[in-house]
């Protein structure tokens, strides 16, 4: 059978799971029971509320934030069924539930601030971590999980990190940043995580999340609308982070992944740095005194550091997106169905890789939905495309144009909102 005929293999680079809030407590440590017992009895998320007054085909599916209640987080058996009714043939798992100890789920939580706050929640993190070893053991080869650390301990993270990888986990999850904690990349003392991230060949990931508090009398309906209003700004700083910081300089063979995003950012922001690195050594400027150190110490430029280090998890991909992927790099880019969120391709996976990738090159389509993900997470190809010709969408399929009247109405998916009014 020639490759053209072969079905698309289809990785997610974006999922989300975890365990029910109660299900956890096996897997925290003995020591932490009674706090655990204390803390579940009072517990309410308060993101819960955020998506009631959409109207929903499905009832356990929501917006990112409201989205740790689904069943679709744990269920194994059915969640299979579904990735295989929408032809994805493995993912990448980030967390969505609230670990033990978590202030809310983890798409609006930041990092741990106080001592206390890190000790219960690195216990939290770990007990994820433990769920998800075995609930992608009950999928082997179709679910690739990411283990979460903070970056509080860096003995501990790296602790995590190599107990991540004897336990066959994909790549490591460090916390993002939040108004309530700014976690800074370019710190020098985190070189030891770095270093042993590349020594075990574990990829690095931020996802993005709601950067605000929930709701509050001070704040009124602002704080949601800001917290989604700022993600973007918080989510972005990191890459500037990690190339002006020399990180990329120090590790190249890191590799690190941006997810849950478009990329019309990614230009934007490289376009910037590029700006900066040009003029910052040029005396006559005023950048002069604040980048010329920094500028000096890097062999490569930005945009040179984005395509040897850098991946983006693409899950909000849209028209405006796709048109840029020659200038950063068609491997760069994983594309993402963001299940169980509403704002994801689920249940018109199809429908919207069609708005995606119907007019390009079957070879492109290929990198971007399943080899890209293959190289950076290892999945075994051979044994994906087995699954993929029972499940997979087929390149003629995918390459069929949709027409407007196809487009469902109902939908949150961002692709397919696109697709009826462009966003940008």
């Amino acid at each position: 059978m020639t490759d053209s005929r072969r079905r698309y293999v289809l990785i997610s680079s974006d999922a989300h799971a975890g365990a029910d809030l109660l299900d956890y407590r096996p897997y925290l440590d003995r020591e932490f029971h009674d706090e655990f017992d204390a803390w579940a009895s009072s517990f309410k998320d308060p993101w819960s509320d955020l998506d009631l007054e959409l109207a929903q085909d499905d009832p356990n599916l929501h917006l990112g934030p409201a989205s740790f209640l689904s069943p679709y987080n744990w269920e194994s058996d059915r969640r299979l069924e579904h990735m295989d009714g929408q032809g994805i043939a493995a993912e990448i798992v980030f967390p969505n539930t609230v670990p033990p100890f978590y202030p809310s789920g983890f798409v609006t939580a930041g990092a741990p601030s106080t001592p206390e706050e890190y000790r219960l929640r690195r216990a939290g993190v770990k007990a994820h971590n433990r769920w998800l070893a075995e609930f992608c053991a009950e999928a082997p080869g179709r679910r690739g999980g990411l283990a979460q650390v903070f970056l509080n301990d860096i003995e501990d993270a790296i602790t995590e990190v190599r107990w991540a990888k004897e336990k066959g986990l994909a790549g490591i999850l460090i916390p993002p940043d939040h108004i309530t904690k700014l976690v800074n990349l370019y710190e020098r003392h985190l070189d030891p995580f770095w270093a042993a991230c590349c020594e075990l060949e574990m990829p690095v990931h931020r996802h993005t999340i709601s950067v605000n508090p929930p709701e509050s009398a001070d704040t009124g309906p602002a704080a949601p609308a800001i917290g989604a209003h700022e993600c973007f700004l918080l989510f972005n700083r990191g890459l500037g982070h990690l190339v002006l910081g020399g990180v990329f300089e120090r590790f190249p063979d890191l590799k690190f992944v941006f997810t849950e995003t478009g990329l019309a950012w990614v230009m934007i922001l490289l376009q910037q740095l590029e700006l900066e690195c040009r003029h910052g050594t040029d005396k006559r400027t005023t950048l002069y005194p604040h980048f010329h150190r920094a500028i000096e110490a890097l062999s490569l430029t930005p945009t040179e550091y984005f395509r040897r280090n850098c991946y983006l998890g693409a899950s909000l991909l849209v028209g405006a997106d796709v048109a840029l992927r020659h200038q950063l790099g068609v491997d760069r880019i994983m594309w993402g169905a963001d299940y169980p969120h509403h704002e994801g391709t689920y249940p018109h996976t199809l429908t919207a890789l069609r708005v995606n990738f119907s007019g390009l090159p079957e070879s492109e389509v290929r990198a971007m939905t399943s080899l890209n993900a293959a190289e950076v997470y290892g999945f075994d190809m051979q044994y994906l495309q087995t699954v993929a010709d029972r499940i997979g969408p087929t390149p003629e399929e995918v390459s069929t144009p949709v027409l407007r009247q196809e487009l469902p109405l109902d939908s949150r998916c961002m692709t397919i909102a696109d697709a009826l009014d462009p966003l940008y």
